[in-house]
């Protein structure tokens, strides 16, 4: 509440200044003009294919907002690393030698690509860090509150095991990868609430190198193998792509009855494993918010408005190289099958007819999906 009230304040303040005529105002002066008109070129660099939002709703999102923002005369350079970090540090350096305006950075490995971050900055051109925090001199970050996706997880899997839950509970958890500074937040969130309550074994526990599912499938089996098949409560999965195969995994060592299975990013094949009982939830992030917040933070930063620019970025946050990282984070719920309409549903992610495909007709009927 304190965060819409406080946007609902600078939208006011943008409005009366507007009629001010100092709507373009950068810096102290308030008659300073934009840097740049509506001819740029916004990078976005994008970290993988795994995950199918990024394919799916953040790039789209962005590119249809930029062209908004520029009365279609913006243009977009886009890349894809497919989980490779020296990919996309050439990526990045091509944009920087193409001389972008701005550059959308969603980091594979946030250290890395620090170096690129830094030559970017001397060229002049700002950096925007989406959804994972990159090192070095970033000009703004706009994410969602990594700990409260986990803290939801945590929270929702507690939920799923019952009443009777204790700490005799054995819990898989599968974490993201190490080098995702968003993995290790999701995981301090969920030990937030796991702690004291569950059991996680010896052994049972893994960070996932590059969110690669098929590993995780291995992880949950050689936990498996070591705490019994009988004996797994639960599943913490940090995301939906590892959750599909570590039930996979589930399934090929006998389990039938499957425990709480956790996930992230509300892909519509998790939205169907949540119907069908196979999944129990996932975390919904509003992708259009935080895809349409960076496309704002880009035009607005490139073109000098500085009062549009403070006003999405009321928070702050710190790298391991930089400190009061102007940022924004959008808020975050969790998907169990009685939220699916509420959510992804009502906001447009998926129609009805998109999950209730023929294999899912019957489940969506007795969710309520019609």
């Amino acid at each position: 509440m304190r965060r819409i009230a406080m946007f609902v304040a600078a939208s006011t303040m943008t409005l009366s200044l507007a009629g001010c005529g100092v709507l373009n105002a950068t810096g102290s002066s308030t008659t300073a003009s934009p840097t740049k008109g509506n001819d740029i070129t916004v990078g976005v660099l994008m970290p993988d294919i795994v995950n199918t939002r990024y394919q799916n709703f953040d790039y789209p999102i962005m590119k249809a907002k930029i062209a908004e923002l520029t009365n279609k005369q913006g243009q977009i350079a886009y890349a894809n690393a497919g989980s490779s970090a020296s990919k996309q540090s050439e990526q990045m350096q091509k944009m920087i030698d193409d001389k972008v305006d701005v550059i959308i950075l969603d980091s594979v490995d946030s250290h890395a690509i620090g170096g690129e971050v830094k030559k970017a900055k001397a060229a002049g051109i700002p950096v925007i860090a989406y959804d994972r925090l990159a090192e070095g001199p970033i000009d703004a970050y706009v994410s969602f509150d990594n700990e409260l996706v986990g803290e939801v997880q945590a929270r929702t899997l507690l939920e799923g095991l019952g009443p009777d839950a204790d700490t005799s509970d054995k819990v898989i958890m599968v974490n993201g990868s190490p080098t995702d500074p968003n993995a290790k937040q999701f995981k301090t969130g969920a030990m937030s609430e796991l702690s004291g309550k569950v059991d996680i074994p010896s052994g049972a526990s893994f960070d996932t190198k590059d969110w690669d599912p098929p590993t995780a499938g291995k992880e949950v089996t050689k936990a498996i193998n070591a705490i019994g098949k009988d004996n797994v409560a639960a599943v913490y999965s940090a995301n939906d792509a590892m959750a599909a195969e570590i039930i996979k995994s589930l399934k090929a060592a006998g389990i039938t009855n499957l425990p709480p299975v956790t996930g992230q990013d509300a892909d519509l094949d998790a939205i169907q494993r949540i119907l069908i009982g196979e999944q129990y939830m996932t975390v919904y992030k509003p992708y259009p918010n935080e895809a349409e917040a960076a496309a704002e933070m880009a035009v607005y930063k490139v073109q000098g408005k500085d009062i549009q620019f403070d006003a999405l970025t009321q928070d702050q946050v710190d790298s391991p190289t930089t400190k009061d990282i102007p940022s924004q984070l959008v808020q975050v719920s969790a998907v169990t099958k009685s939220k699916i309409k509420d959510t992804v549903v009502a906001d447009g992610i998926y129609k009805i007819s998109q999950i209730c495909t023929a294999a899912y007709k019957s489940a969506c009927a007795a969710a309520g999906l019609k």
